[in-house]
């Protein structure tokens, strides 16, 4: 009741402790198409679902490039994403001007989320309606963190945002247990089989709206879209939808032809 009286700004509490302008930024990422991140002890993996204004119009580019040994995959406002991302490319130039290394995913991670706490407390500025997912490697391994506008941040072993993130996130918590010893390309299927939870109905994955990012310890941020993602796409096609001759279709073996009626001849000699 009377929620416009404490939305204006970020830093008026409503009577019943809330405060809407957050609440607003997190509902933005919750509408935003779904991105999914996943790591083993090897690599890092995110995917993302990337949408299209209009069937004339191109896809919304989801992930990020930030340096050498990072990447970020988005849900929410990708205006605001284009300004954290600025800012982490900015910082990771500095820190390799200064150290002559690449900085640590964790550091990063905590700057970021400071940017965002400080637009949840400040009259003349909004919170970012964005949620990260950072993908990054660096001397300590592999590491996926989320972020939130709220300022909040989590490491994770996988994690889905965006819409009907929760979906993806029921995949991922029933495999889990596996990812520590996967092979990179065992981890884009598993990336993109709970990235095809979170379709809605009469949608499908296809080369043009999904992209994926993957790094390691030993190999640079890289991301896979258009082409060079059709072959996972191929891979992880329900049954139904699978080509002909493909080798990992899980629909069932068909049955054996009956065995043909015994000649006249022979049922009169038993008889």
């Amino acid at each position: 009741m009377f929620r416009n009286q404490y939305d204006t700004d970020c830093i008026t509490w409503s009577p019943a402790g809330r405060i809407h302008q957050i609440e607003y930024a997190m509902e933005a990422v919750k509408q935003g198409s779904a991105a999914i991140g996943l790591r083993s002890n090897k690599f890092a993996v995110v995917a993302t679902l990337k949408r299209s204004s209009s069937e004339l119009s191109s896809y919304q580019k989801k992930i990020f490039v930030i340096d050498d040994n990072m990447g970020i995959a988005i849900a929410g406002l990708v205006a605001d994403a284009r300004v954290l991302a600025k800012y982490m490319r900015t910082e990771c130039i500095n820190h390799r001007y200064v150290y002559d290394e690449p900085m640590q995913v964790n550091r990063l991670v905590v700057q970021v989320a400071d940017k965002a706490q400080i637009g949840t407390q400040r009259a003349g500025s909004r919170p970012f309606g964005v949620g990260l997912l950072v993908a990054g490697a660096d001397s300590t391994g592999p590491h996926l963190f989320v972020t939130e506008p709220s300022g909040q941040y989590f490491e994770y072993v996988a994690m889905a945002i965006g819409a009907r993130s929760q979906a993806g996130r029921t995949y991922l918590e029933r495999h889990f247990e596996e990812f520590a010893e996967l092979s990179l390309d065992e981890l884009i299927q598993h990336a993109l089989l709970a990235l095809r939870e979170t379709l809605s109905s009469g949608s499908e994955l296809t080369s043009s709206n999904v992209a994926v990012g993957y790094v390691s310890v030993d190999k640079p941020f890289t991301i896979l879209e258009d082409d060079t993602i059709q072959g996972y796409i191929d891979l992880v096609k329900k049954p139904d939808e699978a080509p002909a001759g493909d080798l990992l279709s899980d629909a069932p073996a068909p049955a054996p032809d009956p065995a043909p009626d015994p000649a006249p001849e022979a049922m009169e000699t038993e008889g």
